[in-house]
């Protein structure tokens, strides 16, 4: 039996105020901070695990006092195991018949993307960039067979589109084998 993994993210318009929820997320309850950082362009961003209850009462915490600088937020409390490892950039890859990268203007959307996409289809998630050095944008990375990836692909276009941030989307089939090291990084 495999653990369930809880995930709770806020992405606040305030360096100032994003410290401030950090430390009111810690304080809520026992969580484990995965990523607080800033990032593009002037946002701050809050990654955080623990038990459901934990990680939704960090989650509210985090919220009123984040008010109004609230850009986005989220909470799975069942993520697919896959999408930690592909934002912290400890994840595996393996299959390399087909690559595909889901561009959006909100690290939120890329990761809610991505576990949609992991569990819609059976592929591997590369890589979740999340707006570091990218005006504000993020993307999610994929590999697979062709067919996995077009189903991923569609998964997360629908959900980056539903919040109207999608930005691009390609899928290459057959990848020259000169991409795999450009791709990886």
């Amino acid at each position: 039996m495999t653990d369930i993994v809880v995930i709770g993210v806020l992405e606040l318009n305030s360096i100032a105020t994003g410290i401030k929820v950090l430390d009111q997320i810690a304080k809520a309850a026992p969580v484990k901070i995965i990523d607080s950082r800033t990032i593009c362009p002037g946002k701050y961003l809050i990654i955080f695990t623990g038990q459901v209850a934990d990680v939704d009462a960090s989650l509210t915490a985090g919220k009123i006092a984040g008010g109004g600088y609230i850009v986005d937020e989220l909470f799975i409390p069942n993520l697919h195991s896959d999408v930690i490892p592909a934002i912290v950039g400890t994840a595996e890859c393996n299959n390399w018949n087909a690559i595909a990268v889901v561009e959006s203007f909100s690290v939120v959307a890329s990761i809610e993307a991505a576990d949609s996409a992991i569990k819609s289809a059976k592929i591997s998630l590369v890589e979740i960039r999340l707006a570091i050095g990218l005006g504000g944008k993020s993307f999610i990375k994929m590999i697979g067979d062709i067919h996995e990836i077009e189903t991923a692909v569609k998964t997360a276009e629908k959900i980056v589109e539903k919040k109207g941030l999608l930005c691009n989307k390609t899928i290459i089939p057959n990848p020259h084998v000169n991409v795999k090291p450009f791709f990886l990084f």
